[in-house]
């Protein structure tokens, strides 16, 4: 089940469960950035911490200038990861944070 389909479920649930202010689409759409990014800086993370004892030297090693630069390949890493889907969680994020947004508007 795709990301998107679970979280309109959740919304769907959530909206009908009780007598709450709806969720606009404004939110909805803020919600789901958020989430990705911080899943994308998650994933950056994870992959930072995986690829920290790895050594730039040896004969195939890009030295210094990959030392500089692994920061940047690791971003893109986790950008083209977050873009295939993640690890999924996103979805348990926008989940939450539609959550508590509707607990503060009651």
């Amino acid at each position: 089940m795709s990301a998107d389909v679970t979280i309109q479920s959740s919304i769907a649930i959530a909206q009908s469960a009780a007598p709450k202010a709806p969720v606009s689409a404004p939110n909805i759409a803020a919600a789901k950035k958020a989430a990705k990014e911080y899943e994308g800086v998650f994933i950056s993370e994870f992959m930072g911490s995986m690829f920290s004892g790895i050594s730039t030297d040896g004969p195939f090693g890009g030295g210094q200038g990959e030392a500089m630069f692994r920061s940047v390949l690791l971003d893109q890493y986790s950008k083209q990861i977050e873009a295939r889907g993640g690890f999924g969680l996103s979805a348990a994020m926008t989940k939450q944070l539609l959550a508590h947004q509707e607990a503060r508007a009651q």
